[in-house]
């Protein structure tokens, strides 16, 4: 037998021994059908074929290539015997094999975790510091004895402690100083764009955090601890290398560029000083609003954490007094009277977390009582609740607190607030107010916010060029009316944008006409002409352009005479129409966060214009509009948590609702708008908690 045939004998005996299957045995004949082939009869065809494998070539590789090839192709006898067609033995059964794999990836986690819990301690060891670095500074005279100077002949911080620490220090106090007032959304957002080299900044703040105001209802029944809604201020200032003081700002002064600042010292003694700027951020925030209400010393509001943590404590005495024997039934449902005063996002979502501690955490903690008796009302003076978003949602808000038995009182005004009761008037069917009181153990003033002192004392001092009374009015430059150009800017709840593109165009066009020897009075714009004061309008007021879309129809209905052009009355009456329009930006986290960002960019925008501006002698004017756009807000939509749901209005009629999947969106979104990893993993770990053991029931 020739020595192909014998080896694909050998094969096939080979396979039959070890037991490999028919299908397996089927492609195996096929590979011993080729070797066949190859050894006993080859057809000429692949015979020509592997032969020009062999055939010696300049570029064929050498004998030990061409002696692999051949064992590939003629496989020896030691090889076919290793083939086996009996199945493999098994030596587990299946379910030891599964335990075996189960093990092994159990183990594997378990190692894992092992390796990051050493490496944690690792690391952790690394943070300690046994040696005390102790070495000498360099500290400026002017930072130890300040000079006094100012209206007032106060001491002037022109140094701080550190400015000649170093070298990159002592560079830093030679670029322009930078002043912000207040902590708060606006001025973050722009110390976290800002470039940390172009600006000397100094913060002044009496809090030395950052408050997450949008989960504030949360922390006051336990969903959230405090700590993870603050951020220190000099952590996230330390990424521009700036100064913080901790104090409160009084005045400014324009004239002089200096912040009035005051401080108590040790002694309770009050100390002031001032701190001289190039450019003024004021972001000092609003107060509550009381709108004329006798009483409210006896209500609980919603600010900061020194309120969240009182209202805290007010909630848990109130449960834990209505749990004693000697407590009258009247009193006992007194107590667990909880009144809202305010039907926005912050009374709604307050009141809705309040029902869930009662209902999810007193129930199993609390005699069953408690649960019967507790009542939660809001007083709204509006038709609905949450009269900002849209209509739909509103009523999906009232539905859904009318099935959780949460009262809403629409239409009502409160009157006076007294230690046990609430007085409120509310209209009735047919229009006539009916006074009525209501039994109160606990009270939240939520109803508007008003103008801070310093805000106050600013306007006053700035005269006709500020007229709100609720907020500081800047231009769309978000520089503030009356001061310098840009010199000082005010963002956030303190502030509001003025919108007068009327009063601005025509005084502009009126000034263009005496420059051409015309007079005002007659003159007549074109379509032409009137496009280009549209453009104008949109450049400098660029919440306008949804409103000049169409700007051949607005020719049209406003030219009255049909004469083909607008004069400067129809001009005037036009632009006075789309002021009206145009309504204020809300005073929410969201407008303070672009308004930061907004100025930021700006800064930086400045900064890196500078020096062209220098050398050409451009000092004076509006340097802002010429190397910066105006401010444009953009609404990214409104949340609020309504009780194990929540409603997202996205403007323009867009909104939807929805239950515990919404509330894990409405919990995403604020997570990723929280500044910092530390109080993102804080919260994560609070709702973990909260989930597992409950909230704290405790009070402190």
């Amino acid at each position: 037998m020739p020595a192909g045939q014998n080896s694909a004998v050998e094969m096939g005996t080979a396979l039959r021994i070890a037991g490999v299957g028919p299908r397996s045995r089927c492609a195996l004949s096929t590979f011993r059908c080729t070797l066949s082939r190859a050894a006993g009869q080859p057809n000429k065809h692949h015979a020509r074929h592997f032969g020009g494998l062999f055939r010696s070539s300049p570029t064929s590789p050498p004998l030990s290539s061409r002696h692999t090839s051949r064992q590939f192709l003629y496989p020896t006898n030691r090889t076919i015997r290793a083939l086996s067609g009996q199945p493999l033995p098994q030596r587990r059964s299946p379910f030891l094999n599964f335990a075996y794999r189960t093990a092994a990836i159990l183990g594997t986690g378990v190692g894992f975790i092992g390796v990051l819990f050493a490496a944690f301690f690792v690391y952790d060891a690394t943070t300690y510091k046994e040696s005390i670095d102790i070495g000498d500074c360099n500290v400026s005279q002017f930072a130890l004895e300040p000079r006094r100077g100012g209206p007032k002949n106060l001491p002037i911080v022109e140094a701080m402690l550190d400015d000649d620490e170093s070298e990159i220090a002592k560079e830093r106090k030679t670029k322009p100083r930078l002043v912000i007032l207040g902590s708060g959304w606006g001025s973050v957002a722009l110390l976290k764009q800002l470039n940390p080299d172009d600006y000397h900044v100094t913060v002044i703040s009496p809090k030395n955090y950052f408050l997450f105001t949008p989960m504030l209802p949360s922390a006051t029944v336990g969903t959230l601890e405090f700590r993870s809604l603050v951020e220190p201020i000099r952590r996230i200032l330390s990424r521009v290398n700036g100064h913080f003081l901790r104090a409160t700002a009084e005045d400014v002064e324009f004239s002089h560029k200096l912040v009035e600042v005051s401080q108590t010292d040790a002694s309770g003694k009050v100390v002031r000083f001032y701190v001289p700027y190039d450019k003024l951020v004021i972001g000092v925030g609003s107060v509550t609003n009381p709108h004329g209400v006798k009483g409210l010393e006896n209500c609980h509001f919603l600010k900061d954490v020194n309120d969240a943590r009182r209202v805290r404590n007010q909630v848990m005495r109130n449960v834990e007094l209505a749990c004693l024997p000697t407590t009258p039934d009247e009193e006992r449902k007194r107590l667990l009277s909880f009144v809202i005063s305010g039907g926005g996002p912050t009374g709604v979502e307050f009141a809705a977390e309040l029902f869930d501690l009662l209902n999810e955490d007193l129930t199993r903690s609390f005699p069953r009582l408690l649960r019967n008796e507790i009542s939660v009302h809001i007083i709204q003076s509006r038709s609905h609740i949450l009269n900002t978003y849209d209509e739909a949602l509103s009523k999906y808000a009232e539905e859904r607190f009318a099935r959780d038995q949460v009262e809403v009182l629409t239409n009502s005004r409160v009157k006076e607030v007294k230690p046990d009761r609430i007085v409120f008037t509310q209209k009735a069917e047919d229009g006539s107010l009916v006074t009525k009181e209501l039994p109160m153990g606990f009270c939240l003033w939520s109803t508007g916010v008003s103008q801070a002192e310093l805000c106050q004392r600013i306007a006053a001092k700035l005269g006709p060029a500020q007229t709100n009374r609720h907020a500081l009015e800047t231009d769309t430059h978000l520089r503030l009316n009356g001061t310098p150009l840009g010199d000082v800017y005010a963002i956030g709840d303190c502030a509001t944008v003025q919108n007068n593109s009327a009063d601005n165009v025509i005084s502009f066009l009126r000034g263009l006409a005496f420059k051409h020897g015309k007079d005002p009075e007659t003159l007549e714009l074109t379509f032409s002409e009137w496009r280009s004061v549209a453009s104008e309008v949109r450049r400098k007021y660029p919440q306008a352009v949804s409103h000049l879309k169409r700007l051949d129809k607005l020719f049209e209905a406003f030219d009255k005479d049909q004469s083909g052009t607008l004069s400067i009355g129809e001009l005037r009456e036009l632009l006075k129409q789309i002021d009206n329009k145009l309504t204020s930006l809300p005073a929410t986290a969201q407008r303070a966060n672009q308004q930061g960002i907004y100025l930021a960019h700006k800064f930086n925008k400045l900064a890196h214009c500078a020096p062209g501006l220098s050398r050409n002698e451009v000092i004076d004017g509006d340097v802002d509009a010429a190397c910066y756009k105006a401010f444009e807000y953009h609404h990214l939509g409104s949340l609020a948590y309504i009780g194990n749901s929540a409603v997202f209005d996205l403007g323009s009629g867009w909104g939807f609702t929805g239950g515990i999947w919404a509330v894990y969106a409405w919990r995403g979104a604020y997570f990723a708008q929280s500044v910092g990893f530390r109080t993102k993993f804080l919260m994560m770990m609070d709702w973990l908690k909260r989930g597992l053991f409950g909230r704290d029931l405790i009070s402190f």
